[in-house]
């Protein structure tokens, strides 16, 4: 960051590594919070709409806990990251897999075919209550996996925590993505020019 960046505090409503990961790439310092709210009853037709309440449910869970000095009148701000990611296959909005079974389904499903990931981005400033949110969308064209590259994956178990099972940065998926269309930070739940450009705008 440069010299003359506004200070800030930084705090990562996430306790995705991955997410974590990308924030630190970029250069920023930051504490993490992770919020607690039941994602399964916020329901939205479409994705974009979902990801955005969900990021805002997360916000609205983690604000009340977080203590901002009032006193100190020109203290710096702190600003709150939330975020949220779906996979989208065939127009159908694919959360965490509940099962092994659901987990290779999905990936059998990818195979020569193609899913989206559409995450969210929530920055909220808590000294000045500004917030600004967006959403991104990736399109993810893959080559044929090979049932033996699916097995590994689901015994190693991470995919069953990512939704849509689907993690294009695995070593073992990496060799079958054909295409990505935008960028994998954002695959990854974090897309850092949104994010960047979020955080300008709060401050």
């Amino acid at each position: 960051m440069e010299a003359n960046a506004p200070q800030f505090k930084l705090i990562l409503g996430s306790s995705s590594t991955a997410r974590r990961k990308i924030l630190a790439d970029m250069g920023y310092q930051f504490t993490t919070m992770s919020a607690d709210i039941d994602e399964k009853a916020i329901r939205k037709e479409k994705p974009e709409d979902l990801v955005m309440a969900l990021a805002e449910a997360k916000a609205e869970a983690i604000i009340p806990r977080v203590s901002i000095g009032e006193s100190e009148g020109d203290a710096e701000p702190t600003l709150l990251i939330t975020c949220d990611q779906v996979v989208v296959y065939e127009g159908v909005v694919r959360e965490k897999p509940s099962s092994e079974a659901e987990a290779r389904q999905f990936m059998k499903d990818y195979a020569n075919g193609h899913a989206a990931t559409v995450s969210s981005v929530l920055v909220t400033n808590l000294v000045t209550g500004s917030r600004r949110g967006e959403w991104d969308k990736v399109e993810i064209y893959f080559h044929d996996i090979p049932d033996q590259v699916i097995d590994k994956l689901i015994e190693e178990g991470i995919v069953l925590y990512a939704a849509g099972g689907l993690i294009i940065e695995h070593p073992l998926i990496l060799p079958y993505v054909k295409e990505v269309v935008g960028s994998t930070d954002s695959v990854m739940g974090l897309p850092k020019a949104l994010t960047e450009r979020l955080i300008k705008e709060v401050l």
